[in-house]
Parts: C-alpha cells; structure tokens; sequence
C-alpha cells in the first residue's frame, strides 16, 4: 500500500467551526473559512476508506486546510459508514445529500459564493461525489480524487475483500438496483467533472478512470482526467507530497 505518514499519523489541523447537519452523531463536518471578506468558492470533501466505518474524516483535514489556504471555504464531511447504524447504501448517500444541501444553506451565514461549489472526494468518496452530482445538478463541478467510480468493475476486481458488496448489500447479481443508482459511470452527470488519478495506485487502479472518462465522453459529458505519474493512492490528497501543486492548480481551475 503506498501512503502518506504524514496524513495518516500526524494531528489534523484545526478547524474554525464543528457543525451538524443531522441528529447521528456521525452527521458533521468541519468548516473552514479563509481570511478575508469573500463570497468565496467552497470545496466540500467526502474522505474516502471503502465506506468503512474505520476510516473517518481526520486525514482530510490536511487537504481542506490547503483548500482553505488557497481561497476556499471548505466543508470536510463526515458521514454514516458501514458499520454504523444506518451506513451504508443508501444511508451514506443520503448523508452526503444532506450534508451537501447544508452546506448550501451556510451561504447565508458565511462568505461563501453559492454559484461556486464544488464537490470533491477521494477513493469511496469519489463515488460519493460523483454519485451526488448525478443526483442533484446545482454544484459547479464535482472532482473525483482516486476514485472508485465503477462499483461492478470494483466487485469484479474485488477490491479492498469486496467493500463494493458490503456497501451495496450484496454483489450486482442480488441487488443489481443498487449498482445502477450508486455507480457514476452509470448516472448522468451535467456538471464539470473532474477525475485525478495516481498513475502507479494499487489500491484503486487508474484504468478505472481512464475507463470512465472515455465512457463519458463518448456521451459528450463535460470530464477532464489528470493522471499523474509516479503518484499512488494517497500522495494526491496529502497537501505535502511532491504532486500537491498540481492537484491544487487543477482543483483551482475549475472555479
């Protein structure tokens, strides 16, 4: 596994507010707000793991500080995983729903220019993400770090001991509903989009990327794939690896 002791391990920076979006004691985010007057851009983040409830939201932290950093509001969420209560397919969508329309509301409260958001995860997340901006078409453009963004291709490959079947409730052949209303490359997407992907991952391979982007290009949707090399699964969301500048850049892009 190829990872970044430093997103993993150290202390994850503060942030300036902790709110919740819901009454599960899993239905948060931390929000960041940059210096200054704005209207900003917000970046809300959905952090990966394989929908496991294990992996929460800390070594995205470092990442929505760097976002933060660069201009933007952030909104790291987290959400209902598996393994929670209510986590899962569909409760950790519906989260990311509910947390995404929150932070909408926030543009009321806080300097944050609600014609400007993007949505981004990473890995699971990236699913998430992409998932959401099928389902509700009013963010800028939604960008997909590593992300698993083929849920049959990922039970085919089996990755990470099948999560795909865990999250989904079984495998494409029992519950083959789940598949077509979870899986991006099976959703309309009309937003900007996204995919950044590590050449040399072994978690999450690049070819399911480069599979989706064709795919949605040859249905003229609007989809960018930066594939980075020499880069794995984690040194794209950790603001202190080599590759960082130009996965920021090309996030900064988009608004």
């Amino acid at each position: 596994m190829q990872s970044s002791e430093h997103i993993l391990t150290d202390a994850p920076p503060p942030s300036d507010a902790r709110l919740r979006y819901g009454n599960d004691e899993y239905q948060f985010g931390d929000l960041r707000v940059p210096k200054g007057s704005g209207p900003f851009a917000a970046a809300m983040f959905v952090h990966g793991g394989f929908w496991r409830a294990r992996y929460d939201l800390k070594h995205t932290s470092f990442l929505c500080a760097a976002l933060t950093k660069a201009g933007f509001v952030t909104w790291n969420l987290e959400y209902r995983r598996v393994g929670n209560p209510g986590g899962g397919w569909p409760g950790s969508f519906e989260d990311v729903t509910a947390g995404y329309q929150f932070l909408r509301q926030l543009a009321g409260k806080y300097p944050i220019d609600s014609t400007r958001i993007v949505v981004l995860g990473h890995s699971a997340g990236g699913q998430l993400a992409l998932a959401l901006a099928a389902h509700h078409n009013s963010m800028l453009a939604a960008v997909s770090l590593a992300g698993v963004v083929d849920l049959r291709r990922a039970w085919d490959l089996h990755l990470s001991n099948d999560a795909v079947a865990e999250f989904l409730g079984g495998d494409p052949e029992r519950v083959p509903e789940h598949y077509h209303e979870a899986s991006p490359v099976e959703l309309d997407i009309h937003c900007k989009q996204l995919l950044i992907h590590g050449a040399e991952d072994d978690i999450v391979p690049v070819q399911m990327s480069r599979d989706y982007a064709k795919r949605k290009l040859q249905k003229r949707e609007t989809i960018n794939l930066l594939e980075i090399p020499k880069a794995g699964h984690f040194e794209i969301v950790d603001p202190e690896s080599k590759i960082w500048p130009e996965v920021g850049k090309a996030v900064l892009a988009l608004v």
